[in-house]
């Protein structure tokens, strides 16, 4: 038996959708996907990874996500970091790791995100 990843799947406080667009497909740049016709009149976003997805799911009792996160990689990592910095994103760095620039944000509903540039 092998598995692979798929998704993951975060939460976001309900009717938040406008403001999660703006973050993840306006600032991070993420491109977002149709959700199947099956799905239609959920809340939430999705959005394109390549191999895999990143969905946002409305959560009547949403709480942030503060210690566990979404790490995504980027090919311009500092480029990201400013445009995050610029539009007023908490920027936090960590213990650095082997072969990896990093540093955390988080999206405008308090979930912790690492963005990472493979050295």
């Amino acid at each position: 038996m092998a598995f692979a990843l798929d998704h993951v799947q975060i939460a976001i406080p309900p009717g938040s959708e406008t403001e999660a667009r703006a973050f993840y497909g306006a600032l991070l740049g993420l491109r977002e996907l149709d959700r199947p016709a099956s799905l239609t009149g959920r809340s939430g976003c999705w959005y394109d990874l390549g191999l895999h997805q990143l969905h946002l799911g409305a959560d009547a009792d949403f709480h942030p996500a503060r210690k566990a996160h979404v790490a995504l990689t980027t090919d311009d990592l500092a480029t990201l970091r400013g445009r995050l910095g610029d539009a007023g994103c908490p920027i936090g760095e960590d213990v650095p790791i082997p072969g990896r620039t990093r540093f955390f944000t988080e999206d405008p509903f308090g979930n912790r995100l690492e963005l990472i540039q493979l050295d």
